[in-house]
């Protein structure tokens, strides 16, 4: 087996991760071997980024700019036909055999495993990165969505991993494209000026060329580290510099003899850095920035002590390092590294989807490491060489074609199966107008003890993302930037007596209520609300990393502008029964509670767990373990994190209306604001009145009323 992987070849590999051998090269391919495994094993066991994949991409980009290189120097003599010296397709056709069909096949056993593992909320965005993988813009796709890459549980993407496939597919095209146009014009030129012919001055504007890149790539991701870093985490742009440097060394190789001692400790150190790297970095957090230069410098450092370049004499063989790295199983490793990649995060998340954790033990991890490993020498043996290599791959002809025929059938049926979840998810609807309540009785199961028959609830969690309370679709609640003061009028706008809902998104839960409320109680509901932002001038609350200062001043200009507005009635003063009872002018808490069985309803049930309020954020719920979240995909559909997913930001599609409630069991969650620290607290059970809220698990302020920003009832499914 490792015969074969070793055996030197003349041209190098021009991709460094697609698990094929460089030839001349064999430490590079066992450097990749570690590679691989520092990424497969960091993933699996620990939750962090291990730096393998900076090495992969600067391994990428040594080979296949020195081949690009070389093929612009020999191309340029008028004896080689034009047509040689700027057609793309053999070279594409290629990268298309040595990168497509592993992919396409990974992605058919995704999609089958979608259907088998994942709940149907998951389907149609699972499929939209299904498509992203194929087409080569995961990257964008998930630098969009800014999905963490740090920790893998059940909830992540199975194709998360492939951002690095895409933003690396992208470099070949991009750099195959230019490399061959500035061929092209240099050639041109050359019969002009003659010395845009010389290797030495095409190596020359070539490296500067790359270099000026490089060094905008390097500024770009740096800059954008502090300004987005989520979202420069996959930018292909900020990442172009790591493979580029590797094409910088493949044209400007120091010549610089070194004792044989020297390599060794230079070796050592850069090995050192790869391996320890992603225990004292936070990858996430800190690539490709200027910590990314740790794995990448430490690549091209053994890059170059392993080149002849550093040889004292050309009697000197390999550096000891250089030896180690050339060993065969490392080797061997190196050769599946691309398959291997492919496997490992898959398997890793559906495992952890299908037994409802969000880690693994050693014993797991182990027993996915070793499959994924099977899997990959399968894939490249049995797929991937076959179809790259043709006939040297020592099978038949008849097997290569049954092969390209399974692998594009499959593939064209997984596309269709995507294509069609897809369509589903964007033409589902909200629709519970009609529903018969003797099978959905609602609210009536709790307050009348009316029986609940077993059947799906309605409305679908497919359709949560759709589920928004009427102010978002007014565009009538700010978002994260935004620091206007957004003011909705809901209930009956004529009335004399307000109620002023004052809060982020716990407090928007409750405007489709109180506004049916308000209209047949007779009182105006106005909003003032903002994103992930309770009313406070004092507290700091953190959002994804960074301190939302804007929460602050928002709130003193709200607090202003009620002052201004005068409004007569906060939903946190309602006061509980015990309380001042103002008469009947003052809305009282048994209101809200006694309107339930008439109000329609805004609220969505879940199978295998608890439900939620429609326009709910599933991660802010109450109530809701992580693993009833991953179970049923509710985290897939959280708001974009600058909040332009939500309907009123971008388009204002149709309020949808809502049969009564669909309540099984309630829970209520207080939002409570105590000094400095915002506090929650949930009762187990719907109170006696809702405005009822107390301080029940708190010692120095045990049986003293709150002042309540918000309360939230989760509807939790009895089937």
């Amino acid at each position: 087996m490792s015969t074969a992987v070793t055996t030197p070849t003349a041209t190098p590999n021009e991709d460094a991760a697609t698990g094929n051998t460089s030839g001349y090269r064999l430490d590079l391919d066992g450097l990749r071997g570690i590679a691989i495994a520092l990424v497969a094993i960091f993933h699996v066991w620990f939750g962090r980024v291990s730096g393998g994949v900076d090495v992969f991409l600067t391994l990428s980009g040594y080979f296949f700019v020195a081949s690009l290189l070389k093929h612009v120097i020999a191309t340029q003599p008028a004896s080689v036909p034009w047509r040689t010296a700027i057609n793309p397709w053999p070279r594409f056709s290629r990268l298309v055999r040595r990168l497509l069909p592993a992919l396409l096949v990974i992605l058919v056993v995704i999609t089958a495993l979608i259907a088998l593992v994942m709940p149907k909320t998951r389907w149609g965005p699972l499929g939209s990165e299904v498509q992203a993988s194929a087409l080569y813009y995961q990257n964008w796709h998930l630098a969009l969505d800014s999905q963490d890459y740090q920790a893998a549980d059940s909830a992540n993407s199975p194709m998360q991993h492939l951002w690095s496939m895409s933003m690396q597919g992208q470099f070949f095209v991009l750099t195959l494209l230019c490399a061959l146009a500035l061929g092209g014009l240099l050639r041109a030129m050359s019969r002009r000026f003659t010395a845009l012919s010389n290797p030495s001055v095409i190596r020359g504007i070539v490296g500067f060329s790359l270099l000026a890149v490089a060094l905008v790539s390097f500024a770009w991701a740096n800059h954008r580290h502090s300004v987005n870093q989520p979202f420069n985490y996959y930018d292909t742009v900020a990442r172009l510099w790591e493979p580029l440097v590797g094409g910088l060394l493949a044209i400007w190789m120091p010549r610089l003899a070194l004792r044989p001692w020297m390599r060794n400790v230079l070796g050592v150190v850069a090995l050192a850095l790869i391996v320890t790297c992603g225990w004292w970095i936070a990858g996430v957090q800190e690539y490709p920035g200027v910590m990314a230069l740790v794995p990448v410098g430490a690549t091209l450092l053994l890059i170059w002590t392993g080149s002849t370049a550093t040889r004292p004499d050309s009697t000197a063989g390999p550096s000891s390092v250089s030896n180690a790295l050339a060993h065969p199983r490392l080797v061997w490793l190196g050769s599946i590294a691309y398959a291997l990649y492919l496997w490992h995060w898959p398997l890793l998340i559906f495992y952890l989807a299908w037994r409802y954790q969000d880690d693994v033990n050693w014993l797991e991890g182990t027993a996915i490491l070793a499959i994924s490993v099977v899997l990959a020498w399968a894939t490249t043996k049995f797929i991937e060489t076959p179809l790259r290599a043709g006939r040297s791959s020592g099978l038949g002809q008849r097997y290569r074609r049954v092969l390209l025929a399974l692998v594009l059938i499959t593939s064209v049926v997984a596309g269709s199966t995507v294509v069609i979840w897809q369509r589903n998810a964007a033409n589902a609807t909200v629709n519970t107008e009609n529903l018969d309540t003797r099978l959905y009785p609602g609210a009536r199961a709790y307050l009348d003890g009316a029986p609940v028959p077993k059947v799906d609830p309605q409305p679908s969690p497919e359709v949560v993302d759709k589920d928004w309370p009427i102010t978002s679709y007014d565009s009538v609640i700010s978002g994260w930037k935004d620091p206007s003061i957004k003011v909705g009028v809901y209930g009956d706008k004529n009335a004399t007596r307000t109620v002023a809902l004052v809060g982020g998104s716990h407090a928007e839960y409750w405007i489709t209520a109180l506004d049916a409320i308000g209209k047949r109680r007779g009182f105006k509901v106005t909003t003032y609300l903002k994103v992930g932002c309770a009313l406070t001038t004092s507290h700091v609350f953190i959002w994804f990393g960074q301190k939302y200062y804007q929460c602050n001043d928002w709130s003193k200009r709200v607090m202003t502008r009620l002052a201004a507005d005068k409004a007569r009635r906060r939903l946190h003063q309602l006061h509980p029964p015990g309380g001042r009872q103002g008469g009947s002018r003052r809305l009282r808490p048994a209101g809200l509670r006694g309107h339930l069985r008439a109000v329609p309803g805004s609220w969505t049930a879940r199978d295998r767990g608890a439900g939620q309020p429609v326009g709910a954020r599933p991660t802010q719920a109450a109530g809701m373990s992580g693993r009833g979240q991953e179970a049923t995909g509710l985290r897939s559909v959280a708001g974009h994190r600058d909040g332009t997913d939500r309907p009123g930001t971008g388009h204002r599609p149709p309020v949808p209306e809502h049969d009564l409630p669909r309540l099984h069991r309630c829970h209520v969650r207080a939002d409570l604001l105590s000094g400095r620290r915002r506090q929650h607290r949930r009762l187990a059970r719907l109170p006696p009145s809702v405005g009822d809220v107390r301080a029940q698990s708190h010692p120095r302020r045990r049986g003293r009323s709150r002042k309540v920003t918000a309360l939230v009832v989760i509807p939790v499914t009895s089937r």
